[in-house]
């Protein structure tokens, strides 16, 4: 099988440096020409299955990729930021630990519950036997993703395994 795990495109909240999270915003004039070029770059490949988180900006990155049915599943949904969704990321930099798996201040999704729901996902993923699959999802999940493929980050530094808005992953499995 081949996994291909792309981020949806950019929306005016990344470009502004807010945590959306859980909340639905919407792709931008230059999130949808991202995934324009995305879908270009993956026009050659017929994929079996398109599975999309359940918001609005991921469905509609995965609806212009591939005509077609898309799968939503709340698993591959980005981490909850809780009540500091909306809010900018330079706001809530001291705030919290987004590092430690225990914290759940402000109502944020911890972070072993978030891993424990995007692995799940990966788990019934990786049993299929369709030939191609598309993922579309968000940076956390495309995080925690990598870690799942590619193993731990042997420095701990989990920021460099984010990718950018309608980056692909691809996996052999």
């Amino acid at each position: 099988m081949n996994l291909y795990i792309v981020r949806h495109g950019e929306t005016d909240w990344n470009v502004e440096g807010r945590y959306a999270g859980q909340i639905d915003v919407p792709l931008n004039q230059n999130g949808i020409k991202q995934a324009e070029k995305i879908k270009e770059k993956l026009k050659d490949i017929s994929f079996e299955k398109v599975y999309s988180s359940t918001l609005t900006r991921a469905i509609t990155t995965a609806k212009i990729i591939r005509d077609g049915d898309i799968i939503t599943d709340e698993r591959i949904m980005e981490r909850s930021n809780g009540d500091l969704d909306g809010r900018l990321k330079t706001e809530v930099k001291d705030l919290i630990d987004y590092n430690n798996p225990y914290e759940t201040r402000y109502h944020i999704e911890s972070i072993i519950d978030f891993r424990k729901r995007v692995e799940d996902f990966f788990d019934d993923i990786t049993s299929l036997t369709d030939e191609n699959i598309l993922v579309v999802t968000h940076a956390g999940v495309g995080i925690y993703a990598r870690c799942y493929f590619e193993g731990e980050p042997l420095d701990g530094d989990y920021s460099k395994y984010k990718i950018g808005n309608c980056k692909v992953l691809q996996y052999h499995i």
